[in-house]
């Protein structure tokens, strides 16, 4: 197949600068309405397309924007990129998206990569492993557009999207609580998150609220990978007193419980309530279906890639933080028939 036709071939044809196709294909006025008539010509007869890097590139912009994200996999991070896309696709904007796969040495290359492509800016959603943040130091000295969403950090100096966890956590235990479930159990991700800190105050408020004791036997911790929640699991199954209910930092993490207490013989919810966050596609199809917290994911990308535009426009413009609300969808996982109601 013959390569697609450039503007380097046009300009040599006619024998003129690859500046002067360029600005003769978008009207300019410093150009002749006779070579204006012959680039366009030209351009018709050989079907030329404008190549949108190449054209960005000359204007010393891309139009691409990086999008890094801890997997591809989850309905989680995809609708929110589907999100961030389409108010991309508003501005005549593109994204190129790559995945940390929860590794930060990984995400330190994808910020390179993207950034060696000629993005104008990143949107980005930590891994579990980052708790050094130098890489984007290069974004916020030059003033490079960059958002935060989900999983964030240097919310003094960068804007960011989060959901409300405290308080959507701390709606859990009440739920818990009203459905006769005392000895509640939180297993909890990578202590540095600010997922984890927001979700864990939340769990420690509702606790407080519904006058229930904080046992310390009943908090641990995991990776986020199925494996260490199952581990996690099991620890809290081991306890002299089991819990009546488990809280999950997310929708795996409850997942993997599940399978867990399926496998020791325990019903659910007659022996152990159950309740995630994130809302998988999963959570209506595992048996019993999950209770869940319901990210309002695309919405989060919508605001995510405002906040880039805000700066694209004014790179000197107020950092703003968004905190966006959460719902409770309550399904079999989590609600006793009331005659076991406590």
């Amino acid at each position: 197949m013959k390569r697609p036709v450039s503007l380097k071939d046009l300009a040599k044809e006619l024998n003129v600068s690859i500046s002067t196709v360029s600005r003769a294909l978008r009207n300019h006025p410093d150009i002749s309405p006779d070579m204006i008539s012959k680039v366009k010509k030209l351009a018709y007869k050989y079907n030329y397309s404008p190549n949108p890097l190449a054209m960005g590139l000359l204007r010393q912009e891309t139009r691409m924007i990086g999008v890094i994200v801890p997997d591809l996999v989850t309905h989680f991070y995809s609708s929110i990129i589907s999100g961030i896309e389409q108010v991309a696709k508003q501005h005549g904007y593109y994204i190129l998206i790559a995945s940390s796969n929860e590794s930060y040495q990984k995400e330190v290359e994808s910020v390179h990569n993207l950034l060696r492509t000629r993005v104008e800016g990143l949107i980005v959603c930590l891994s579990q492993e980052t708790k050094n943040y130098d890489h984007f130091n290069q974004l916020i000295e030059n003033d490079i557009p960059l958002v935060f969403f989900d999983r964030v950090c240097r919310t003094n100096e960068v804007p960011s999207v989060t959901a409300d966890n405290a308080e959507a956590a701390r709606k859990i235990i009440h739920h818990f609580y009203e459905n006769g479930f005392r000895r509640i159990a939180y297993i909890n991700g990578p202590d540095h998150l600010n997922i984890s800190k927001e979700r864990l105050a939340g769990y420690l408020q509702g606790l407080m609220e519904c006058q229930l004791p904080v046992d310390t036997n009943l908090l641990v911790s995991c990776n986020l990978s199925p494996d260490d929640a199952i581990r996690a699991t099991r620890k809290l199954l081991l306890q002299p007193t089991r819990p009546d209910a488990i809280l999950g930092i997310n929708d795996t993490v409850i997942f993997a419980a599940m399978q867990e207490i399926k496998e020791q013989g325990l019903q659910i919810p007659a022996d152990i309530a159950l309740v995630g966050f994130t809302g998988e596609f999963h959570s209506t199809l595992v048996e019993p279906s999950l209770t869940s917290v319901i990210h309002p994911t695309f919405e989060i990308g919508n605001e995510a890639a405002r906040l880039f535009f805000e700066q694209v426009k004014n790179p000197k413009s107020t950092v703003r933080q968004i905190m966006m609300k959460t719902s409770l969808v309550i399904r079999n996982s989590s609600v006793r028939s009331t005659s076991n109601k406590i």
